[in-house]
């Protein structure tokens, strides 16, 4: 999990095409998406991406569901490059 923390003010996001469409095909609410980067379950850096870190965060509208949120914290304002109910991470 990485050390440094989530900005304490309001995040500023922006969505990719890709984010928005894979929410909207999997029904999931940008409010989850923004719970999971304010109050990550755990964070992580992303094994393929430099510039993308990994939030991860039960979504107790969806059974407890783990979801993950790919953004670029490299950026300003960070960009959600996806999301999708991670079935790894399975009663975490």
């Amino acid at each position: 999990m990485r050390s440094d923390s989530t900005p304490s003010e309001a995040i500023k996001l922006e969505f990719t095409k890709h984010a928005v469409h894979v929410m909207a095909e999997r029904a999931v609410s940008v409010e989850w998406v923004e719970r999971a980067i304010a109050k990550p379950a755990l964070r992580e850096p992303d094994p393929n991406d430099p510039e993308v870190e990994r939030f991860f965060c039960p979504v107790l509208e969806r059974d407890g569901r783990v979801l993950r949120v790919a953004v670029n914290t490299r950026v300003s304002p960070w960009r959600v490059v996806s999301v999708f109910f991670d079935r790894n991470m399975k009663g975490e």
